[in-house]
């Protein structure tokens, strides 16, 4: 198969996210399993604190390059049927929408039902921070800003580079992010080995972070949105991440960031948006913009697809 031209990656996309609405992610033998195993040894072995720059960024090469370059050379080199179905499960793999929901939602659920215990549970499951004694209002807040940034992580990042690249480049987003996610630490053990990862991601985010923001922008109260995004999103210490929580926390009219606990230490953290704290209703509110933002991607996808095929044939 001959380079992914627009009209047929809009069209696989479009694929793609059924299967992960439909399906959700593989619930055996996932792929990043056998990745985070991989990554696991190789930072055992490697970090070892010598020439941590260099040996992370080694690390990430042997970990990402070879999936994603025998990627690129299936999807050239079989037959387009068999290309376009790899396009098709690449993506599916780097998707992350249903799984995204499955994880927040029922912490709504709980908090709506007052059940602080449940809340709390469920919420220990996607963050890293201490909830064994926080409040309704700090776990709505948590489960909001998981929603509006991993929105942008699990699915609008993999949709960019799949319509840059393809099923190879929404690989190797989420390979990166995943790598990120591992190693990209500012603690003793991780801040030299996992530079060439926190970096790298930031640099494949940089693009899909700002249209995910302005996505959210669009959908909500634009207005505010804009506003929080221009003024509050250099507060929050990632270059991606406050750009589309500050959009996100002010197209929904609410306030995330604040204190929060991790590994028993209180962090201050820079509070975005504006309006009221969350609550449940919040929570569903945030999974519900993340929903209209990922149509409004695969609609502009298809309408640029139109658009490309239209003037092909003038």
């Amino acid at each position: 198969m001959t380079t992914l031209t627009l009209p047929v990656a809009a069209l696989l996309a479009v694929a793609a996210v059924a299967l992960d609405r439909i399906f959700g992610e593989p619930r055996r033998a996932h792929p990043l399993v056998a990745f985070g195993r991989l990554a696991g040894r190789l930072e055992a072995r490697l970090n070892t604190g010598r020439h941590g720059r260099p040996v992370g960024l080694l690390a990430w090469l042997a970990a990402v390059a070879p999936p994603v370059l025998v990627a690129a050379w299936l999807v050239r080199v079989l037959p387009l049927p068999l290309a376009a179905a790899l396009h098709v499960a690449l993506l599916w793999f780097a998707l992350g929408a249903r799984s995204l929901r499955e994880h927040i939602a029922p912490i709504g659920a709980a908090l709506a039902q007052r059940n602080l215990a449940e809340a709390r549970r469920l919420t220990s499951r996607i963050v890293s921070r201490d909830t064994a004694s926080a409040d309704a209002a700090a776990l709505a807040r948590a489960a909001v800003e998981s929603a509006l940034e991993n929105g942008n992580d699990a699915i609008f990042g993999a949709l960019f580079w799949f319509a840059v690249a393809g099923g190879p480049g929404a690989l190797a987003f989420r390979l990166a992010n995943t790598l990120d996610a591992m190693w990209g630490y500012r603690t003793s053990r991780f801040l030299r080995f996992g530079w060439a990862a926190a970096r790298i991601d930031d640099v494949l985010n940089w693009i899909p972070a700002r249209l995910t923001a302005a996505s959210y922008a669009l959908l909500g109260d634009t207005s505010s949105a804009l506003r929080c995004w221009r003024d509050q999103a250099r507060r929050w210490d990632s270059p991606n991440a406050g750009p589309v929580m500050a959009a996100g926390a002010g197209s929904l009219n609410v306030l995330v960031g604040g204190a929060a606990v991790y590994h028993g230490v209180l962090e201050a953290r820079p509070q975005l948006g504006v309006g009221v704290s969350p609550d449940a209703v919040h929570v569903d509110a945030a999974l519900r913009l993340v929903e209209r933002a990922t149509a409004l991607w695969l609609a502009v996808l298809l309408a640029l697809a139109l658009l490309v095929a239209a003037v092909g044939h003038a």
